[in-house]
């Protein structure tokens, strides 16, 4: 059984609190004994379960010992399950979260969330700062909120590796950008890293604040930690709704490119002492600096691929992996569109509208297949990322008359429960531009995955 991995902290679905069973594999100990969906784990081994991890710690073994609560009639039964080396125990939970989700104590100058529309759904502007999503889906934390306890925790149990927001070391710089609990997240970083952590660390770059010496300071300090195994430095990123920032990196070619040298350095000397380059700058940098993207041996196996690091090169090398090993699927897609007389468009946003262009010329030298970037006129400011298109956006963009065309959507547009951001359905999406008579599919945004997309819409 495939268990829950992630947070549903965006969900529009009504939450509730505890360790409530979502599924259980049929045959399974938990099968066996009775445990069915919609009942509660009240204990595990006498402990009250706060979080996936507890459930992992205290059954980790071949017997535990369950208080189980079944709410059609309140009743809490206990029960012993056992199970056979390797095997699970087959319970899926609703959520990997059982108390809640630990939210930010900081006021960050650079915080997304202020950025929001005003009309934004109140589950958007949820801040989490939970150190136990840093470790089990790779959110960034600030530890800002951590208490002794749970720093101790985090060692005692391995919770390796962490994913820690720094942004800057000097003391007044820190509270400046994080607010007053600034010098804590130093504190407890510290702690982690004596107590044998693995970091992955982040820097949001805000232009005059933490850049230029002081990033270099940041940039030193983290040499120094060996137990900082890979650093992403990230832009600023700015919307329309804004009160603070009104520019950034992606408004001044000059500025991105003094960071990509101050840079070069750090990762040159990680490069010859480590055999890694460590010290990464988001794609984002090399767009803005109009400067090629490295190529795939300096991203270190692309640890911090969801923060931007390296995700273009990996689109652009898969291309060409694509195209190597899989000329009978891209022929029979030029085939199908030539004899069809159809095109096809891959919506993307603007940032990766040339990455997207050599995809579509791999697939179709003919031009029958194109990126169609769309702009970010609800965000506003310098947002322009595919994971970050709206309904409202895409739908007066994209032709009325969308006949004889495929149209293949990002499913990073869309939330767990098929929303997009701005609150449109999945499904009346995809209504609506069958309506202009369009063919239209779903899939993540890779080579490889589009191209299936693009086949089964030919079928």
């Amino acid at each position: 059984m495939a268990e829950q991995k992630r947070a549903d902290y965006a969900s529009t679905r009504p939450q509730a609190m505890g360790a409530w069973v979502a599924a259980v594999e049929e045959g399974s100990p938990a099968w066996e004994a009775g445990i069915e969906p919609g009942m509660r784990i009240v204990s595990v081994n006498g402990v009250e379960p706060r979080d996936i991890i507890d459930w992992r710690w205290e059954a980790d073994g071949g017997v535990c010992e369950l208080e189980v609560l079944d709410p059609r009639d309140g009743t809490v039964t206990p029960c012993e399950l056992w199970r056979e080396p390797g095997q699970d125990w087959g319970i899926d939970f609703t959520d990997v979260l059982f108390d809640g989700i630990r939210t930010c104590v900081n006021a960050c100058q650079f915080c997304f969330m202020a950025m929001l529309p005003p009309e934004a759904r109140s589950t958007l502007t949820l801040r989490d700062d939970d150190y136990r999503l840093s470790f089990l889906q790779g959110n960034f934390v600030t530890l800002t909120n951590v208490t002794d306890e749970e720093a101790e925790r985090i060692v005692t149990c391995g919770l390796s590796p962490m994913n820690v927001s720094i942004h800057a070391v000097t003391p007044e710089v820190r509270r400046s950008l994080i607010g007053r609990r600034a010098d804590r997240g130093i504190e407890v970083l510290e702690r982690l890293l004596a107590g044998g952590i693995e970091v992955h660390a982040q820097i949001v770059l805000c232009p005059g604040i933490n850049d230029g010496d002081e990033l270099t300071a940041t940039l030193d300090w983290i040499e120094a930690r060996p137990g900082i195994t890979s650093l992403a430095v990230v832009p600023l990123g700015y919307t329309k709704h804004s009160r603070r920032f009104h520019s950034s990196y992606s408004d001044d070619v000059e500025a991105s490119r003094a960071v990509v040298r101050l840079i070069e350095p750090y990762q040159q000397r990680a490069r010859e002492t480590l055999g890694i380059t460590r010290f990464q700058l988001s794609d984002e940098f090399y767009v803005d600096a109009r400067l090629p993207v490295p190529p795939a041996e300096t991203y270190d196996g692309y640890p911090q691929f969801y923060d931007g690091i390296g995700m273009l090169r990996s689109f652009l090398d898969e291309v060409e992996l694509v195209a190597a090993e899989r000329p009978r699927d891209v022929a029979s897609v030029c085939r199908g569109l030539a004899e069809k007389d159809l095109e096809a468009l891959l919506v993307c946003g603007e940032a990766a509208e040339d990455t997207f262009a050599a995809l579509c010329r791999a697939l179709s030298p003919e031009g029958r297949v194109s990126p169609r970037s769309i702009r970010n006129d609800y965000f506003g400011g310098d947002v322009n990322v595919t994971g970050l298109i709206v309904s409202e956006d895409l739908l007066a963009q994209l032709p009325a008359d969308l006949r004889g065309t495929l149209v293949v959507l990002p499913e990073v547009m869309f939330n767990f429960d098929r929303l997009t951001l701005d609150g449109d359905e999945q499904v009346r999406i995809l209504e609506e531009l069958s309506s202009r008579g369009a063919r239209v599919g779903v899939c993540v945004p890779s080579p490889g995955d589009i191209l299936d997309c693009l086949l089964g819409l030919l079928a």
